[in-house]
């Protein structure tokens, strides 16, 4: 199951919003043909894991490793289940149950009717910490909420500055950390931002620094005060502007969609991502964003990165009440990552 877990994050960033899938094959204590889910549309991990095995005849007497339920359910591909059962497997063992309400129980339902022994439950913790998004997304019916952001050593996230000082936003973090914030950018569905870091910092919250897909842009704009000069209107790239004026429409790549408060922006931004599929966003602040989502208590994931500059004062770094998960340097930066207490 650890090798299916293994071959599942190769598809990160790319098989979204369907869940990570690795799938092994075993027969008489010998992997005989492994596979994951690549790409979205494309042939699920047990379809790959299949069509690895060069003697098919030794499945009947094989093992099928699968760390998520077997589909039971056609979409962009027919059922692996099955699939698994025309092959006639001895063996089905599964990490992780399918929340999705089309699959939730069915594809073992239907291993099971065919005499097909099934066992789930195997390093089951391990299994939805790797499709959290996907369990998120569809038990709380919001996307999986992670929080962002660099901070000084003195636990600063800025000087105090206003668009018309035209002052470059602060240096923090060194570019190892930069690259990995870029990957994480592309390991996301969407990434969020607040009026103030567009009017201050012009960021263009892409993954320019790392191989791999833009997440789509959200920007929070009560008033529609972001000229559209801001690299996020005028680049090109999809952005979503969630405003109090504008109802719902699209001109040149912008998306204008209204919201009723700005003060209660995080539920409806959120209800509106779950109908729209958005799996999971990265919120990069500002303060205030941040702030909200934490007082909410709206989040699953904080990612705190503290560098070496010292200001002596300006805007505070949001204070995370949370369970330590992780510490480790990068570079000459430090990263925290807590989940909710």
């Amino acid at each position: 199951m650890q090798r299916c877990f293994e071959l599942a994050i190769l598809g990160a960033g790319s098989v979204a919003p369907n869940p990570l899938v690795g799938s092994v094959i075993v027969h008489n204590h010998k992997i005989i043909g492994e596979g994951y889910h690549q790409k979205l549309g494309g042939p699920h991990a047990e379809v790959n894991a299949i069509s690895a095995v060069k003697d098919k005849a030794l499945l009947s007497e094989a093992t099928i490793y699968v760390n998520l339920e077997p589909c039971a359910h056609y979409g962009k591909t027919p059922p692996c289940a099955d699939l698994i059962v025309s092959h006639k497997f001895k063996r089905v063992v599964i990490s992780n149950r399918d929340p999705f309400e089309q699959v939730d129980g069915k594809g073992i339902e239907r291993l099971l009717n065919a005499g097909i022994e099934v066992k789930s439950g195997v390093l089951e913790q391990e299994g939805r910490w790797l499709n959290r998004r996907f369990f998120t997304f569809h038990e709380k019916q919001r996307p999986y909420v992670i929080l962002k952001f660099a901070q000084t050593i003195d636990s600063y996230l800025d000087s105090f500055r206003t668009e018309d000082d035209h002052e470059k936003p602060l240096k923090i973090t060194g570019d190892e950390m930069n690259r990995m914030v870029h990957k994480w950018r592309s390991e996301e569905a969407s990434i969020l931002v607040g009026r103030n870091t567009v009017l201050l910092d012009n960021p263009t919250l892409t993954t320019r620094l790392w191989p791999g897909k833009n997440p789509l842009r959200l920007v929070i704009d009560p008033e529609l005060q972001i000229k559209n000069d801001k690299t996020v209107m005028s680049d090109g790239g999809h952005t979503w502007i969630f405003n109090g004026i504008k109802t719902d429409y699209c001109e040149n790549n912008l998306c204008y969609i209204q919201i009723n408060d700005a003060r209660e922006f995080h539920a409806e931004i959120l209800s509106y991502l779950h109908k729209s599929n958005i799996q999971s966003v990265i919120i990069e602040g500002g303060a205030a964003t941040l702030a909200r989502c934490i007082e909410a208590e709206v989040w699953d994931e904080a990612r705190i990165i503290t560098g070496q500059t010292r200001i002596g004062e300006g805007i505070s770094a949001p204070d995370i009440n949370g369970e330590l998960l992780s510490f480790e340097s990068i570079g000459n930066d430090f990263l925290q990552v807590y989940l909710p207490a």
